[in-house]
């Protein structure tokens, strides 16, 4: 039988047996002790007004220090997050000739990745596989159905979490908070899978190459594993996982406004830097909903001067695609300062 794990040594040969390249993480800065994400309870949101608006100025103020916070009852049940485990393990363990054929469960082209078919450091090569999936192709999955219905159930709570997030941030900042009811629909959002498989030369690679998220908000569900780090006060530090919350952090896209957060908020909200580390021995699993508003969507700044050009987020995908291609690594929002 055909192994499961993608050919990654073979495949990426040259780059793991340059002799100058024998750590990626050579002169960078000590990882910290696990830090524990701010905490907020959504349940908050549905009491009296003193206690929304508290847990609003909460979300608001972890959006804007830090970028990244977890929320716990967010709404999806512990029996929907198990049975998407289950099926997810199980998905992953099908042939990689399997995996790697466009017509399984009768996705889109290239909506199986691994690797980075574009990279040319190990800066730039990431030591994981996933399935990137258009929420609109989930009900259309095949051959794998006990993976829809729990798939369906998470997206569906975590679209309305977004959503509701969203709208908290850009009341913060007195913009029009129906916009991402107007323009982040389920045909511009996504459902991602992903799998780290053990790394035999965990020290050389990570598992998820450092990044900030081309979207407004994601939304993660991570296992106890751990390995997921971010950036604060200039230095990486350990995300330390919690089995009852899920994961937000700030997009490219809301520092701008009109949309994006990032973008959308004109820098007031922070997209900060990640990464996910390797490990040797055990392989990690995640699952992530990506709040992206549509192609034609322009964003522009929510305040004057914006530090941001008007630009759509087609556009800014295309110049992130093309800068991926020619230098293995993405610029982003740099790229359209006013």
């Amino acid at each position: 039988m055909d192994s499961s794990e993608p050919p990654f040594l073979r495949t990426y040969s040259t780059l793991f047996e340059d002799s100058t390249q024998k750590s990626v993480h050579k002169n960078k800065p000590l990882v910290a002790a696990d830090y524990e994400l701010p905490l907020i309870d959504l349940s908050c949101l549905s009491l009296g007004e003193a206690d929304r608006r508290q847990c609003e100025g909460e979300i608001a103020d972890a959006a804007s220090q830090l970028g990244f916070f977890q929320v716990v009852n967010h709404g999806v049940s512990p029996d929907v997050l198990a049975r998407m485990h289950h099926e997810q393990v199980d998905l992953f363990r099908q042939p990689f000739s399997e995996k790697a054929d466009e017509r399984l469960m009768n996705l889109p082209v290239g909506c199986y990745r691994w690797g980075n078919p574009n990279a040319t450091s190990l800066m730039q090569f990431s030591w994981s596989e996933a399935f990137h999936i258009p929420l609109s192709n989930i009900s259309g999955l095949r051959d794998f159905d006990t993976i829809r219905s729990p798939t369906e159930e998470f997206v569906e709570v975590v679209s309305d979490l977004a959503q509701r997030i969203a709208e908290v941030l850009a009341d913060n900042l007195g913009c029009k908070s129906d916009f991402f009811a107007e323009n982040c629909l389920p045909s511009s959002c996504y459902f991602r899978m992903n799998r780290y498989p053990p790394c035999p030369v965990a020290p050389q690679a990570h598992g998820l190459v450092p990044h900030t998220d081309s979207d407004f908000l994601t939304i993660l569900c991570q296992d106890q594993l751990g390995g997921l780090q971010l950036v604060k006060d200039g230095s990486w530090v350990s995300v330390k996982p919690n089995p009852d919350a899920l994961v937000v952090n700030i997009g490219d896209l809301f520092q701008t406004w009109k949309p994006m957060m990032q973008a959308w908020s004109n820098g007031v909200y922070k997209s900060i830097e990640h990464r996910v580390m390797t490990n040797q021995k055990f392989e990690r699993f995640s699952v992530a909903y990506f709040f992206c508003p549509s192609y034609d969507t322009v964003i522009q700044g929510c305040g004057e001067p914006s530090l941001y050009r008007e630009f759509s987020f087609e556009e800014y995908r295309e110049q992130v695609q093309q800068d991926v291609e020619s230098t293995g690594s993405k610029v982003g929002l740099p790229r359209f300062l006013a």
